[in-house]
């Protein structure tokens, strides 16, 4: 059992998937079937690395701000309002830096200020964009998928094995999100808890992959990029699974894209 459960496939890929897609449906009644993700991101964080607070390395500032901003997210989708886009975006932005700042602070001032900048546009710009999405499920779920998938296989193969499981994760998660919709037929409650945490802890990982790993910066903005193709339009009088589709294979294609982009600095990683 021990030797199954140390198995990467099943810690970032089977064991998020499962827990996703049981919190999924044991919330639906609450409308808090968006904690599905943080679900499926908790189970692989404990079978990878567990919960220790010290050290406060940049990837526990990573776990640590993803759980809480979780439970952040609950409270704002009762208080719900337009002012909240921009203020979490600049918060994102804010973090970014802060999770990355021990990296930042060995390099010069000048190529510090120039990543730190970077990598507060680029989680701002996630938290922004998928924020937008948080009252629709299908595309909120699409774009989750590619983004949590694209950014963990990007990573993985940017030489970074625990930063690409915890990407992963979130995209085995929203996969069950997704496969819900699929059996059923039927919206699933989305909301903050769902698109807040996806964002921030995708953005974050990229952020630090970049900057501690071989992930190439340029790979970012075609992960940046999908929050917006999962804006295309497509009618919604088609049916939950043909919007999931066109939606997910359109996102799909810039996180395919990003994956490309490390593979061809970084080659085929070691399995």
């Amino acid at each position: 059992m021990h030797a199954l459960l140390d198995h990467p496939a099943v810690q970032a890929g089977l064991a998020p998937f499962l827990v996703a897609l049981l919190t999924a449906e044991l919330l639906q009644r609450l409308r808090l079937s968006g904690l599905a993700i943080i679900a499926g991101f908790a189970i692989t964080v404990y079978l990878v690395s567990g919960f220790a607070f010290e050290p406060l390395t940049s990837t526990r500032k990573i776990i640590w701000l993803g759980l809480a901003c979780a439970a952040l997210a609950i409270p704002l989708t009762l208080l719900n309002s337009s002012l909240w886009r921009p203020v979490l975006a600049a918060l994102g932005g804010a973090v970014a830096v802060w999770v990355c700042v021990r990296v930042l602070q060995q390099q010069p001032l000048g190529t510090a200020l120039q990543w730190g900048t970077g990598c507060a546009l680029y989680v701002g710009w996630l938290v922004f964009w998928m924020d937008d999405l948080h009252e629709s499920p299908v595309r909120a779920a699409s774009a989750g998928m590619a983004l949590g998938l694209g950014t963990g296989l990007a990573v993985l193969v940017g030489a970074s094995a625990l930063l690409g499981q915890l990407g992963l994760a979130l995209g085995a998660a929203t996969m069950a999100y997704l496969l819900i919709l699929f059996i059923t037929n039927s919206l699933l409650p989305c909301g903050r808890t769902f698109t807040l945490p996806l964002a921030l802890i995708t953005g974050l990982l990229a952020c630090l992959a970049v900057l501690t790993a071989r992930l190439p910066w340029y790979a970012l903005p075609a992960l940046a990029a999908i929050p917006l193709a999962a804006k295309l339009p497509v009618s919604e009088k088609l049916g939950l699974w043909v919007q999931s589709t066109l939606l997910s294979a359109a996102c799909l294609a810039f996180a395919a894209g990003a994956v490309y982009l490390s593979w061809r600095v970084n080659g085929t990683p070691p399995l």
